[in-house]
């Protein structure tokens, strides 16, 4: 076994046996990979991190070549984003943030700009008085980043440059332009506001995407846009997703 030191933000953790716990990290350097902590429930001091899901961490690990469990002998707290657990709306984004992580991403695949991704959302949604934005933004990226997205640059099935109306469809995974409408029924229209607001994101670093302006209009079929693709294809609506909708209070 060779032993390594990453950033890690925790996504999520389970009991194991008696006496210790299993962690799902998203790391700087490996990507998305579990670990085994041991005692780290019969003793919590054994480990400088309450291993709280979305805190960000920084781990020292056994990495096994015929396992994907991985041996962590040390795990320190970098930042808890102790703001964030002060509202339960902001809790559910960050919690959003994880999941997404977790069913997205493929084990050990490093994407360092995934993580910091990740972690400047978390910033923001700890101290923007517009968290709701932060996210929108970070599944667009995410999607983009993780060569997941929407094919919005041009029609999905026969290529031609989208001019003027379109329509979007979630089976194909992208726009259709009028001739392809036929192929499938059930593709709705889409503002060219939506559309430009995607590829602008797409292209641009995260922190010049937070003065981006949304209108109202133009912000809700974005969400509606990006989660009814994630649950087309993902083939399930996020848990953390469907939670948060049935609080509907403000963050």
């Amino acid at each position: 076994m060779s032993i390594y030191k990453t950033e890690a933000i925790v996504l999520n953790k389970y009991d194991f046996r008696e006496t210790s716990a299993i962690v799902n990290f998203y790391t700087r350097d490996f990507g998305k990979l579990s670990g085994l902590l041991k005692g780290a429930r019969q003793n919590p001091e054994k480990f400088a991190s309450t291993l709280e899901p979305f805190s960000h961490n920084e781990i020292i690990f056994y990495r096994k070549r015929n396992s994907s469990l991985h041996l962590v002998s040390q795990c320190d707290t970098v930042n808890n984003f102790s703001a964030i657990r002060q509202s339960i709306p902001r809790i559910g984004l960050a919690i959003i943030i994880t999941e997404m992580l977790n069913t997205i991403m493929p084990a050990e695949d490093k994407n360092e700009r995934i993580f910091d991704l990740a972690l400047a959302s978390l910033g923001e949604i700890e101290t923007n008085y517009n968290p709701e934005k932060i996210m929108t933004i970070f599944k667009i990226k995410l999607l983009a980043e993780s060569g997941f997205k929407p094919h919005l640059d041009s029609c999905v099935l026969c290529d031609a440059r989208i001019r003027g109306e379109s329509k979007f469809s979630l089976r194909q995974g992208g726009l259709l332009c009028p001739k392809c409408y036929s192929r499938d029924t059930s593709a709705r229209s889409i503002f060219r506001g939506t559309i430009a607001s995607i590829l602008h994101i797409e292209k641009n670093e995260f922190k010049n995407n937070l003065s981006l302006g949304m209108n109202p209009q133009i912000k809700k079929e974005l969400d509606m846009v990006l989660n009814s693709f994630l649950k087309f294809h993902l083939e399930k609506e996020l848990k953390s997703e469907k939670i948060l909708n049935k609080l509907a209070v403000p963050v």
